[in-house]
């Protein structure tokens, strides 16, 4: 049952416009839920790389910590490389939001996990690593399970893309304020607390799917032989044209962009040391998440899917040119609005996907095609750190940063070039299912105006 009460009846029509996918209750509850548990995981984010880093530097190995913080990432980001198209054929098959609860519920444990480890001072490399990719595993059924789930909680269908970009923004809200309030309690505290705070943080997104009123829609079960859907699902992404190219766009951009997330904390460290490296660490990330959010409030605003082909691909362009001129950045506000640019373009770019991919698909397939979406955001991620952290360790942080740019700007050059061939498939999926309020309407009234059928 839509619910307005949360929208003042005298509030800005532009901001009503903005905000109009909040007026679904079990909407609002899941938004604001995953708002206040999104904090914390930011939060264990900029304390795990920073613990990793200092752990790194004073170890007695010859492994340097550049690509130490590459192994954790591709310790924590793999298993949805390897799960993900498993976990989409059985989100498709079970209930999902039973699904969600049982992976936030994982998710606690694990951050206790780090905070028990990490107040005993127990905590080591191999630890952090097992930890990591635990939670890659839950991530890899918990993922495409919350993006499926979001299409159930949204009952007029016109208003997901706006539903999309709200998520993104909570997102980014928490990417901008768990960095700052991190980096500021691992410089006084240490990472300890982070991690406790992140786990008690998951309490709220766990009452709020507890609070929710599922449809009894929302519970069906598909039947079938996992093993044919799973065929589907891999058929479907990678044999329609316009899905196969955006998905290989988000790929390279997912690639990509590890380097400049995991080298972070060694690039605050040296190229700012006048700062506590933490501190810096937290505040370069809190950049990031200023353009991240300001790049999902410009999607939000949107009124139409229409153009967001262009929208994608100009933001793959723009993280690629942020990155090679953040390379070359030594003084900290120069990093800090290039940082912004750098978080804008990822996720506009990322939403834009998002949004587009959920528009075309049909509900049977969600589960299986966000999978495959997850992997190209996730999977290949991986991979970007330990290339990133190799090739860091080799040519030094600013060539590195400058070769992904260079890829990044390459591959949105060549997506650019398949537009024209792929828009006509899109426009026709979009036509059928009445997406652009243009044709919906205009296809309402040929509807209105046809002669009744003799």
């Amino acid at each position: 049952m839509t619910d307005t009460t949360s929208i003042p009846k005298n509030s800005n029509s532009a901001w009503r416009h903005t905000l109009r996918a909040l007026r679904f209750r079990n909407y609002r509850l899941f938004f604001f839920g995953q708002g206040v548990s999104l904090v914390g995981t930011w939060m264990t984010r900029v304390a795990i790389s920073w613990l990793v880093y200092l752990l790194a530097k004073d170890s007695p190995t010859a492994v340097k910590a550049a690509t130490i913080l590459g192994i954790v990432g591709f310790a924590g980001q793999i298993p949805m490389c390897i799960l993900a198209p498993f976990a989409g054929v059985i989100v498709d098959r079970m209930n999902r939001y039973h699904l969600l609860i049982v992976t936030q519920i994982l998710s606690m444990l694990q951050s206790l996990a780090l905070a028990l480890l990490a107040w005993q001072k127990t905590i080591n490399i191999p630890w952090v690593i097992v930890l990591a990719a635990a939670q890659g595993i839950i991530n890899a059924f918990d993922v495409p399970a919350r993006q499926s789930f979001v299409v159930e909680m949204i009952e007029d269908r016109a208003d997901l893309p706006n539903a999309i970009a709200l998520n993104s923004s909570m997102f980014n809200s928490a990417r901008l304020i768990g960095p700052a309030i991190g980096g500021l309690l691992v410089a006084a505290f240490g990472p300890a607390l982070c991690f406790l705070i992140d786990g008690l943080s998951y309490i709220a997104v766990i009452a709020s799917l507890l609070a929710m009123k599922v449809p009894e829609a929302a519970k069906r079960k598909i039947t079938g032989h996992p093993l044919q859907q799973l065929r589907e699902g891999f058929n479907y992404a990678f044999g329609f044209p316009p899905v196969r190219a955006i998905l290989l766009l988000i790929s390279l951009i997912s690639f990509t962009s590890a380097a400049l997330q995991v080298l972070l904390p060694i690039y605050a460290d040296r190229i700012h040391a006048s700062i506590h490296g933490a501190t810096t660490f937290g505040f370069l990330l809190a950049a990031i998440g200023i353009g991240a959010l300001l790049g999902s409030i410009y999607l939000a605003a949107r009124k139409s899917v229409r153009g967001l082909g262009v929208v994608l691909t100009v933001a793959a362009a723009l993280f690629g040119f942020s990155s090679i001129a953040f390379a070359f950045a030594h003084t900290l506000w120069v990093s800090f609005f290039l940082a912004m640019l750098c978080g804008a373009g990822m996720v506009v770019h990322m939403a834009a996907v998002n949004t587009v991919l959920q528009t075309l698909v049909d509900d049977h397939m969600r589960g299986r095609l966000m999978s495959f979406f997850m992997i190209g955001v996730m999977g290949l991620a991986p991979f970007g750190s330990l290339a990133a952290g190799a090739v860091a360790d080799r040519i030094g942080i600013t060539p590195t940063l400058v070769l992904v740019g260079i890829i990044s700007v390459l591959g949105a050059g060549l997506f650019t070039l398949k537009i024209p061939a792929i828009r006509p498939l899109v426009r026709e999926i979009y036509k059928r299912k009445g997406i652009i309020p243009e044709v919906a309407t205009g296809l309402n009234e040929a509807a209105r105006l046809a002669p009744p059928e003799e």
